[in-house]
């Protein structure tokens, strides 16, 4: 019988040279899984401030994901990656199993006055609004100054039934995702 591949679909961050920064990230995921795990790297319109746009692309990743996965897929996003993949499974829900959500240093809508502004909000129901039977993974740096640690605090309270796991390394975690991929792990065992 032939060996299962979980596939993993990790979505960059924003900005100029965030598909190329957060390479290492997908990279060290990768590596941390190990064999059972495939991790695809889409590149998303970085530079595009349009949600719309992102959705669409993120919609077209995670779709082609699970249109060729023969198993539920694991979807991870790290920054606004993360915050996108939350709306994108909020606002236009997948008919298909996702096995686990991680979201990695993601903003949360204001959370603090630096990320406060028109346009960047989730629903207020976010926890009704997710697949109910995929676990959650929050992970953070407590030294992140990019996404300010306090942004996990607002995701937990959102998704209550949300795990958590505490990083260093800046936003970046020190392109070491080790504790990401065992939170993974332990989220496909439960």
């Amino acid at each position: 019988m032939p060996a299962v591949t979980i596939d993993v679909v990790f979505l960059h961050g924003a900005g100029t040279g965030a598909f190329d920064e957060d390479a290492a990230l997908a990279d060290s995921l990768a590596r941390h899984l190990g064999s059972g795990f495939s991790v695809a790297f889409p590149r998303l319109p970085e530079d595009d401030p349009d949600d719309e746009r992102w959705l669409d692309a993120i919609g077209a990743a995670i779709g082609a994901a699970i249109d060729a996965a023969s198993e539920p897929v694991v979807l991870v996003g790290h920054s606004i990656g993360g915050y996108l993949l939350v709306k994108h499974l909020a606002l236009r829900p997948s008919p298909r199993a996702v096995a686990a959500i991680c979201l990695i240093a993601a903003p949360f809508p204001g959370a603090d006055p630096a990320w406060t502004f028109d346009g960047f909000d989730l629903p207020d129901d976010l926890d009704r609004l997710l697949p109910a039977d995929a676990p959650v993974l929050l992970c953070a740096s407590e030294d992140d100054e990019t996404v300010p640690f306090a942004h996990r605090a607002r995701y937990a309270a959102a998704i209550p039934w949300a795990t958590t796991r505490t990083t260093t390394g800046g936003h970046q975690l020190g392109d070491d995702l080790r504790v990401v991929a065992e939170g993974i792990r332990a989220a496909l065992r439960a």
